[in-house]
């Protein structure tokens, strides 16, 4: 019995999986380029780092860590 890998990798190289792959490719893209997309990114971004800040400085433990006695 085939492995569901080889039943993926088999339907990627049929026609039906080429142009499913070129249509999910050209979709990211149209989606990579929307302004909105990389303003949403950049908030991700920043929320991390900011995040990230605090930690380091000593700020908040991260929620439900373990705590020193």
């Amino acid at each position: 019995m085939a492995s569901l890998f080889t039943k993926a990798l088999a339907f990627a190289k049929s026609p039906q999986g080429q142009r499913m792959i070129a249509q999910g490719t050209a979709k990211a893209k149209e989606i990579a380029n929307d302004p909105r997309t990389r303003e949403r990114l950049d908030q991700g971004a920043a929320r991390v780092r900011s995040e990230l800040a605090k930690r380091r400085s000593g700020g908040t433990p991260p929620a439900g860590g373990p705590t020193v006695r």
